[in-house]
């Protein structure tokens, strides 16, 4: 069990490309993608956050989490990492989208063993080009910047915002296995692809 990272749940999201459906209540394999998120979470961290601007869609699955909204609205995940790191009472946060089925505990507890070996307020997995800001962990002293960022007219892009900390980037494997742990679903035609390569 990991005591000094918070695992934090980006639950919000208008949902406007699912018919104003959150994401993480989507069922895939026969579970919520929160549910299935919290399966893995629940083994790993002792501290949990949800961070979701409708809570009450989530009152069924919050048992021992913390839930809270975003204070600066209308951000993107810039908003809800900000609001985690707020919330939380540990150093850190391990942040991930709510829209993630298939996280892996492996790479995480990897991703967490790299944290603890290098000096850096963030740590972002990269496999090949691709980085994954939204399996990452922030230190909370990367609060102060994110303040200072989100109160300009900035762009809020999670990957604009990186270039104002000192990030560390976690080498992942391209494999099968890490595709699938890093798989968000972003369509619809997602479900349908994804239904289809795992029937």
């Amino acid at each position: 069990m990991i005591y000094n990272i918070s695992g934090v749940i980006l639950a919000g999201g208008a949902g406007k490309r699912f018919n104003g459906t959150t994401k993480a209540t989507i069922v895939v394999d026969g579970k919520t993608i929160i549910s299935r998120i919290l399966d893995v979470f629940r083994i790993i961290f002792e501290e949990i956050i949800i961070v979701t601007n409708t809570p009450e869609e989530f009152t069924g699955f919050a048992d021992n989490c913390i839930i809270t909204g975003d204070i600066y609205l209308n951000k993107g995940p810039l908003g809800g990492i900000h609001s985690a790191l707020n919330e939380a009472t540990r150093e850190s946060v391990f942040i991930v989208g709510g829209d993630m089925p298939f996280l892996d505990k492996e790479i995480i507890l990897n991703q967490i063993k790299f944290f603890e070996r290098n000096y850096c307020e963030c740590i972002i997995p990269s496999m090949g080009q691709n980085i994954e800001p939204l399996h990452g962990i922030y230190k909370k002293s990367v609060l102060v910047s994110l303040e200072e960022y989100l109160r300009l007219d900035n762009n809020y892009a999670i990957r604009e915002f990186l270039r104002v900390i000192d990030i560390c980037y976690f080498p992942v494997e391209d494999s099968e296995k890490s595709r699938l742990a890093f798989t968000n679903i972003n369509y619809p035609s997602d479900l349908r692809y994804l239904n289809k390569d795992r029937d």
